[in-house]
């Protein structure tokens, strides 16, 4: 039953705002009439009742249109659009147009333009470019919002309020003087003294020490490495920054615009932004929503997608959350930007809803004929109705309409991988043991491993409560506080099962190793110590074996481990550490913790995870074809099962219980038809 929150906003009962008046799955795009002539709108809008479209983003780069010069306004064009947009029953995601001020605004305050490290001021003349300590930007920003929440407040097509547009991208960090300042003054909130900032960052090393504030700036270019302990704390700076102009924009329609929820577009998957903490931002939305983008480097994109949906419902809390932006078939910023095969949009729009989605937002609804993005694909393309993608697009809506059941459930989670945007910050920065080793492709290979093996996952802060998950793999935490390591040992303790891999647990949360050997804050959990990294050199492989493997190969990493209570279960072959453990198991309580000491390939993993799955009697699910994905959602509405056929044959997927095929509305029983390509939702009886 939904319930009201002490600002007014509809929430299900299990947490997550919903868009006002949205009573379908959303499903729409960026809409951006400002491109053509208002004579236009009238087919837009009949065209998007025919493709089934709920609601669209408006006006998030609008602000030269809706303030053309310093306090002069033009709202006409906007009313006449959300009318018609309501008038036709299609709701409106309304954008604060703060990611793009009008060149009127550099030239007055060209200091608002972000200076990087280098010391070089960017220009005028794309999107993003933002100083977000500067003043006078947050002045004219809270200005334009507070216009649009007083104008549009209580429209009745009003659904969403959408702040500035993906934070973090293309600029999250400016080192210019108001940012030093302001620096200074984050500094100050955070340690107290200057003495606590020495002690935290390492001062004494090559005599970088501090005798006040003043003489702090961002860490701008030096002539060689800077001290990384400033460098982290300037990421957390920069991401907190952001976060305070978007706190303040939030507040501003909370007070003028109750009862509407207020969002912003995060871009969670690894692939896309490394700049933004979205833990911390999670908290601060009303809903969660994201933008994924197919990253066409190689890899299986439908596995990036399903990692990228998982990372946003976890940020948000597990609650339905709504994927506001993807593509209907190619994008344009890439090297190489091949279409999406026939079915392909439906397979990656109905993935998302699987996996917690309330809906399936594009970008954007009708293609533009100019800009940067005119060959970014759309729900209209430059050929209009008579294309296939088009014809993708209605048929897409009509799906989407017949899976509105599945609105507020939840979806069903079997593991969790740690992250943490902070450890992947450290591990970033320069001179660590090895540049090959990448906290991305860590985790990008543990996901692959669990996807292969069928198993749905919840990504989790490191600290957070993990007891409801019998598996926990750590990929990649070079930086783990103490509070982290001693949530791992209690796990553990109480019967869970840890998977960690190499160089996890290294430094505390100021880049500082922690006392003691290697691997600092999970030696006891692990049940070893780690004498000395390692790593290879570039195309140098190791051997590992052990019973039951005839052997796997390793590379860019090995380690010297020593088993202070661990079992070795694989040892190395060859190289430096042959003779060594390679892969452990330690028992602790009535849990048991494994540690993976190299890089271990797909085989690898595979092996790996298979023995841990055992230790937490995980179902192996080994009647599942591989590629093709079952999801569960369940709430009040019922249990609905997902399955996602990504390969070119015909599947059959296990239904422990009969139930209605909402796509086609057959019965299913025994096992469930999947075609080559095509995506299958059974709301199971009972």
């Amino acid at each position: 039953m939904p319930e009201t929150t002490p600002r007014g906003l509809t929430r299900l009962a299990f947490g997550g705002a919903t868009p006002r008046g949205l009573t379908r799955l959303a499903f729409g795009g960026d809409y951006n009439p400002e491109q053509w002539p208002e004579s236009v709108w009238q087919e837009d809008v009949r065209l998007m009742r025919e493709a089934g479209v709920t609601m669209v983003s408006v006006g998030i780069f609008s602000w030269a249109l809706l303030e053309p010069a310093p306090g002069t306004y033009d709202f006409g064009w906007l009313d006449r659009l959300l009318d018609l947009l309501h008038e036709h029953g299609i709701r409106v995601d309304l954008g604060t147009p703060t990611v793009a001020p009008p060149a009127w605004f550099y030239r007055a305050h060209p200091n608002a333009l972000p200076v990087t490290a280098e010391g070089l001021r960017h220009e005028f003349g794309s999107r993003g470019a933002i100083c977000h300590s500067n003043a006078d930007y947050r002045a004219a920003a809270a200005g334009i919002t507070t216009r649009l929440a007083e104008r549009y407040g209580g429209h009745p097509a009003l659904a969403l309020w959408h702040v500035h547009n993906e934070y973090g991208v293309p600029v999250s960090a400016c080192y210019c003087d108001s940012c030093a300042a302001h620096f200074r003054r984050w500094l100050t909130a955070s340690y107290g003294t200057v003495d606590a900032v020495n002690d935290a960052w390492g001062t004494a090393f090559w005599g970088q020490r501090y005798a006040s504030f003043e003489e702090i700036n961002p860490p701008r270019t030096t002539p060689t490495v800077g001290n990384p302990a400033q460098a982290l704390d300037y990421k957390r700076f920069a991401d907190a920054t952001m976060r305070e102009n978007f706190r303040a924009e939030r507040d501003i329609l909370h007070r003028l615009s109750p009862g509407v929820p207020v969002t912003t577009n995060f871009m969670t998957a690894l692939s896309q932004c490394d700049s933004v903490d979205y833990w911390a931002w999670g908290r601060e939305v009303d809903l969660v929503t994201n933008d994924h983008y197919l990253i066409t480097d190689g890899r299986r994109t439908h596995v990036n997608l399903a990692m990228a949906a998982d990372l946003t419902r976890s940020v948000a809390g597990g609650a339905p959350w709504l994927l506001l932006e993807h593509s209907t078939s190619g994008v344009n910023w890439q090297p190489r930007n091949p279409a999406k095969a026939p079915g392909q949009m439906a397979r990656n729009s109905l993935g998302h809803v699987a996996r917690g989605s309330e809906g399936a937002m594009f970008f954007q609804w009708r293609q533009s004929r100019r800009g940067a993005e005119k060959f970014h694909s759309a729900m209209l393309p430059h050929g209009g109705t008579d294309t296939r993608v088009w014809r993708e697009v209605v048929e897409l809506g009509a799906s989407v309409e017949s899976l509105s059941a599945v609105r507020g459930t939840r979806t069903e989670a079997d593991v969790a991988v740690l992250w943490d945007w902070h450890s992947w910050w450290a591990q970033n920065l320069d001179w660590r043991p090895s540049e090959d080793h990448d906290a991305r492709e860590r985790a990008d290979a543990f996901y692959e491993a669990l996807y292969d093996r069928h198993l749905t996952v919840d990504f989790a802060h490191p600290e957070a409560d993990l007891s409801r998950y019998p598996l926990v793999v750590v990929p990649a935490l070079y930086l783990m506080t103490e509070a982290a390591g001693g949530n791992l040992r209690q796990y553990v303790e109480n019967g869970g099962t840890l998977v960690v891999s190499y160089f996890s647990g290294i430094v505390d949360e100021h880049d500082a190793v922690h006392a003691g050997a290697y691997p600092g804050a999970l030696r006891d959990v692990l049940g070893l110590t780690v004498e000395e990294f390692s790593p290879l050199l570039r195309g140098e492989t190791v051997r590992v074996t052990g019973p039951g493997t005839a052997g796997l190969d390793a590379d860019v990493w090995t380690e010297f481990v020593v088993p202070r209570g661990a079992e070795t279960v694989l040892t190395y072959a060859d190289g430096l550490t042959a003779g060594r453990p390679a892969v452990t198991r330690h028992r602790l309580g009535e849990g048991t913790a494994w540690y993976v000491s190299t890089r271990l390939g797909a085989d690898g993993l595979d092996t790996v995870l298979a023995r841990a799955g055992q230790d937490a009697r995980l179902d192996p699910r080994a009647d599942l074809p591989r590629d093709v994905e079952v999801v569960r959602r369940v709430g009040e509405s019922g249990t609905f099962l997902f399955a996602v056929n990504h390969t070119s044959a015909d599947a059959k997927v296990p239904l422990e219980t009969p139930g209605t095929e909402l796509l086609t509305g057959e019965r299913a029983a025994g096992r469930l038809a999947v075609p080559a390509g095509a995506v299958r939702v059974v709301r199971l009886d009972g």
